[in-house]
């Protein structure tokens, strides 16, 4: 059974018109997670992007990002929503397809010039995955790639991360379903 058809959607959610793409359905089945981190594992052993860390995004990036940190043998630096970092943090506001929210990571997070794989589990509009580039560059980082589970191409984010010359890879695409 292929990752896309372990992913549960639900139409109206959060609110009308937005087909939500639920990865918990994904996650919770032994098989469908092991087949995403061994995914997401083989692709960046085998395809020489080179980056130094992980960051993962709040709240299933870090899913995500945690266990790929382990089989990459990378170190993980969580993108938190505010509030929820003890140290000195720097903010980026973003907006959502229903909405606006806010990020914060760690001031000493990177050094610069650190390489980034930046993980999240699904790409809509773009707006959490380029307010955390953001967030990689005002620290000193350099995103080398963005990683995702769940391509929405239809909803415009992949444009939008593409056309500010990020690169991006995810497991499978759902377009107009």
């Amino acid at each position: 059974m292929p990752i896309k058809s372990r992913i549960r959607s639900i139409p109206d959610y959060p609110k009308k018109g937005i087909m939500f793409r639920d990865i918990t359905t994904l996650i919770k089945d032994p098989v469908g997670f092991r087949l995403v981190i061994d995914s997401f594992t083989q692709h960046y052993l085998q395809n020489g992007v080179d980056f130094d860390v992980i960051v993962g995004i709040e709240a299933r990036g870090f899913i995500i990002g945690g266990a790929l940190s382990y089989t990459l043998g990378k170190g993980f630096v969580p993108v938190r929503k505010p509030g929820k970092l003890p140290a000195d943090v720097v903010s980026q506001e973003y907006e959502l397809e229903y909405g606006s929210d806010k990020i914060e990571i760690h001031m000493d997070a990177l050094e610069k010039g650190t390489r980034v794989l930046l993980v999240d589990d699904l790409l809509a509009t773009g707006g959490t995955a380029l307010a955390a580039a953001a967030l990689v560059e005002k620290v000193g980082g350099v995103v080398a790639e963005m990683a995702f589970i769940v391509n929405l191409p239809d909803v415009g984010g992949e444009r939008k991360i593409s056309e500010k010359g990020y690169a991006i890879y995810s497991l499978t695409d759902f377009e107009g379903d």
